[in-house]
Parts: structure tokens; sequence; C-alpha cells
């Protein structure tokens, strides 16, 4: 490849598959958009894997689609020339006075290399192409982070390092914990991130040559021209599914190598996150803004989409505020921007904004609704039955029910289940759903980040992991450590303490909630959507994010009997954060 080439087009300029070379000699690429007029400006970087020259809706049609057929202020203003997945349209930020870098990640499109996702290496390349942008003639010194996701999970880790140059970071819709978000939810092997790397990926690797896409930005291929075997393709990877589906413990060494020390970021962080990315990356979100040690921080929470908001005017004017502030020292008004700023969920897709002060809300009434085993309820009272419920490991378990409620009713908030179980076997994995009926009991559901019929909010324990960490753990949100397994005894009764995801509805009076002790994934039970062009799987109430390794949940331990019980001093319930 040449060294690179630069066009002037749309009122930007642009050099293509500019070369920057690591301090072990690999040389990775990046694209640098920029005024066309020469000065200094502040930089919004990305570094990531699914090629920077590959168009959005090539790479990702029915998103595309959906997106900018629901959400026309999207295209609007914009060729759209240059979109490309989960990172800023640099003709809605060039005209303002910022340069748009992206980086292909080593191995990936344009960057040659050995693909390890989110490992020291490939933060340490982060961290170097962050300083080399900023050493750049036309860059003033000031860099930001943004993107969705990828783009968004390995800000945590760079910022850790302290980057000279990094001014500010937005995290949208980025999981933290690598282990607890998105490997292993309570310990249970999810199989989003195999199936992942096989369709985003892969698809795009350094190497593929004309095996895969073209670009309709500059007609390049967008994974360069080496046209390498399927052999030396998979020579040049790590096999992450397996290496997930190894690493069984949060204290591996793979994962310790890539979960981030919150204490050890300063930069002032915005953190957006989905009420409905259960699965994958909310927790991480909301416990990255609890935990990160910076002075300035802000939490925005929003509904819809993965993708959408970030590309809509709303997202663009929030982050715009954002980065003016901390990059070009603007009058944005951000100061004034509240601490916390949450779009208020309702059914119907209704979002009503609303600025608070903290997070969790102090005013949180925090309510247990104890499941009686008797009418399948939720009740605010105890129940003094000593019944027990036993579904089989592998089934859709048991639900209980709220009467109708007496007026609207706000959950917002992370939540708790306390439940005291035994098995057949030595382990069970329990599956927790906090739902919501009408008062015909049609389920609500919610257009999610991926599946269009998410539940209110689910929670994950495999009972072999139900160790506490009792300096993290609090009572609305129990701290597993993941450190060791701890078998069961057949029969025994163990009490066990599973964390549920944040979540936010206001919910109608006469409308019941609902929660379902589970014993796999999940199901909506209207139907199955047909899913993401980029995705394996229909979705059929939790996306892509399954547990359904066979592996990791083989039928002669995880399909036994799972028995709940009730007897005085073992009463379980749900705690619920109940907004007044």
């Amino acid at each position: 490849m040449s060294e690179f080439k630069s066009d002037i087009k749309d009122g930007m300029r642009i050099d293509w598959d500019v070369p920057v070379t690591m301090d072990d000699g690999v040389t990775l690429r990046c694209d640098i958009y920029r005024p066309v007029e020469e000065g200094k400006y502040p930089a919004l970087l990305s570094y990531g894997p699914y090629g920077k020259y590959l168009h959005f809706e090539d790479g990702y049609e029915t998103a595309w689609k959906r997106m900018v057929e629901l959400h026309p202020d999207v295209p609007a203003g914009s060729t759209n020339k240059y979109q490309s997945w989960e990172v800023v349209d640099p003709e809605k930020w060039v005209p303002d006075g910022y340069a748009v870098v992206r980086f292909d990640s080593r191995g990936s499109g344009r960057s040659p290399g050995y693909i390890d996702h989110f490992s020291i290496r490939e933060t340490k390349d982060f961290y170097d192409c962050i300083e080399w942008s900023a050493e750049q003639f036309w860059c003033n010194g000031k860099i930001g982070l943004t993107g969705i996701s990828y783009y968004a999970m390995n800000q945590w880790q760079v910022s850790q390092l302290h980057p000279p140059h990094l001014s500010a970071i937005c995290v949208w819709e980025g999981a933290a914990d690598f282990y607890r978000d998105m490997g292993h939810h309570g310990g249970i092997h999810t199989t989003f991130l195999a199936n992942w790397y096989d369709m985003q990926s892969k698809t795009v690797q350094h190497g593929v040559g004309t095996k895969g896409y073209r670009s309709r930005m500059n007609g390049e291929l967008v994974s360069g021209p080496l046209a390498l075997s399927d052999e030396e393709l998979a020579a040049n990877r790590s096999d992450y599914g397996g290496d997930i589906r190894s690493s069984k413990l949060s204290t591996d060494d793979y994962w310790k190598s890539r979960i981030p020390d919150w204490s050890k970021i300063k930069v002032p962080l915005l953190s957006s996150a989905n009420w409905g990315g259960q699965g994958l990356h909310p927790r991480g979100n909301f416990e990255g803004y609890i935990s990160a040690a910076s002075e300035e921080k802000w939490l925005e929470v929003h509904g819809i989409e993965h993708w959408t908001e970030f590309y809509t005017d709303y997202g663009v004017n929030l982050q715009k505020k954002f980065f003016g502030h901390f990059l070009k020292g603007d009058d944005t008004g951000w100061k004034n921007q509240p601490n916390v700023l949450l779009q208020v969920r309702h059914p119907g897709e209704k979002f009503v904004e609303r600025k608070e002060n903290e997070w969790p809300l102090a005013r949180t009434e925090w309510k247990k609704f104890y499941l009686d085993p008797t009418e399948h309820a939720l009740s605010e009272q105890e129940n003094n039955s000593n019944e027990k419920i036993t579904y089989a490991g592998f089934s859709d378990g048991t639900t209980f029910v709220t009467p109708p409620l007496e007026e609207d009713t706000e959950i917002t908030g992370p939540s708790a289940a306390k439940l005291f179980i035994s098995s057949e076997t030595e382990d069970a994995d329990l599956f927790l759903v906090l739902r919501v009926f009408t008062e015909d009991f049609k389920e609500i559901t919610f257009q999610g980040a991926l599946d269009p019929h998410t539940p209110v909010a689910q929670g994950w324990l495999r009972a072999s992991h139900r160790k506490l960490d009792s300096e993290l753990s609090l009572p609305y949100r129990p701290y597993h450590t993941h450190d060791e397994k701890q078998p069961l005894t057949p029969n025994e009764i163990y009490e066990l303490d599973i964390e549920i995801w944040p979540t936010c509805i206001v919910i109608p009076k006469g409308y019941r909630i609902a929660l379902s002790v589970r014993g796999k994934d999940y199901i909506y039970p209207g139907g199955a959507d047909s899913g993401l062009s980029n995705m394996k799987n229909a979705f059929t109430g939790c996306g892509p994010f399954l547990h359904n390794d066979p592996t990791d949940r083989p039928a002669d331990i995880f399909g036994g009997n799972v028995t709940l019980h009730f007897d005085e001093g073992k009463r379980p319930y749900v705690l619920l954060p109940i907004i007044p």
C-alpha cells in the first residue's frame, strides 16, 4: 500500500490510510477527516475492529435502514457517504472545527497484525494512537474519544493509562466489566461474543482481500489488497470465543488483563447508557460512572435501539455540548448540565426527560416484594407458607405476579432478588426476568438495544458462583466475586442473592409487576423477530445474548430439578427501586 493519499471532498480534507508505526514495528492505518482550512483542531478519535472503510449500510444493512426510516434527522444535513458503524459522521463534526480520526485496530481492516481484542497490546496501541494524533500539525493537542460499543468499551481501558493529551471520553453504551457485563452473566457463559467475532470481526480481518468488502467511500478494499489463506487468517487472530469459554473465573489472567481499574480513570467522562441493553452494555455504563475516579463525570440514559440515539440530533447535540466544552473551551452550556440526565421510560416507547443529581436516585424507596408460593404472587407482606415450588432446570420455571397496582408506579434503578434454592445436582442456573403485564395479562416489552421485545430487566446467577464480595455488595446490587466455584450438595438449601440489571419504567395504575424465575433464557410469548443482518440468530426476547452453550450447561448438571424454598427465616423476595 502507498503511504497515503489526500482528497478534498464534501467540504473536508480527507487523509486516507495514514500510517502510524507502533513500538513493536507494526504499522496501523487511520483516516483523518479535517477542515480544509489550515489550523489546529481538537480531534475525535476512535480505535476498533469494524473496518474504517466499511460503510454503515454495507455492513449493517437492516440497522441502517431502520434507523434512517424511523429517524429522518439522522441522515439529514449529510451526504452520508462516510457513515461507518458506531463512529461519528465526520460531515456533522468537521464543519464545527473538529478533526475526526478513525483507526483500524491491529489485525483489522487496513491495519496488519494479530487480532487479540481488548488485550494489553491493543490498549497500548490505542494509547500510542492518541498521543500520535495529538502531536500532528493539524491538532491543538486535545483528544476526545467517541464511539459506541467496542469504540466505547476500550475507552475505559485506555483512559486508566492516562494518555497526556486525552481530554475527555464519551462512553456511549460501553460495557466496563468484561467478565460480568458480557462474558459470563452471573457466571453463566454467553455465546454472543463468539458469534459476534464470526459476523463482525473476522469478516473485516486484515488479509481477507477481495473476499471482503469494497468501500463505497473510496473504492478501495476495506481489509486491504493482501489475500491470505483461511489458515493464515486463523493464525493471525486469537480464538476469541474459545478464550472466553475457557476463562470461567473473573480472576483468570484473561479477564484480569482486560477489566479496567476505575480508580485510575480521572478524565472528564460522559457515560451514556441504554435502558434496553439487557445482556451487554448498561451495567457497565452505570458501574463505570459510579466507580470512575473522575471529578467531572456525567450519566445520560436513553432508550430505543443500541446505535440510534448516538446519531440523532438529540445524541449529536449532547456530544457537541460535552466535547465543545472540554476540547474547544466553548461556552456550550455544559457547566449547567445535570449530573444525571434520564429519559424516563413509559409503555408505548414514550420517554420523558428528567434531570437528577446522582445514581442511584437518593429518594429511592427500596421496597421488598415477597414471593408467595400459595398464590404465585408478589406481595409487600411476608407469607407464612412453608410450601416448595419445583421446576425443571431447562424449563420456563415459575412466575410471581402482583395484584393490579393501585397507582402509577415508577421503577428506576438496580434491583436484586434473594432466593433460597436446592438442586438435584451439584449446580443450577437461575434466570430472573422482571416483567410488566396489562390488566388483561398482556406483557409489556420494549424496543431493546437490539431485540424489539425486550423485557423490563434481567438477572442471572450460577448457584456455584453465589459467593459475595462483602465490601462491594450492596442490598440493591449484590456483587459476586466469581473467583471460585462452590458446588452444591444435592438437595441442600442455599441462599442466593441475584443482581438484576438497572432499568426504568413508569407502570400505569392497574398494571402488574411480575418476577419469573427460570431455568433458561427469557422467551417473548408473542413469537420471534427476524433479527438483524449482522447477527446469527432470530430474536426471541434476549436478542443475541443467549446462554445456550451445551458445554457450559451440560444437561446432567443444569437440567435437573430446582426447588424454591419458603420457610420461616427463608422468605424470598425481590427488592425494587420505587421512585415516589
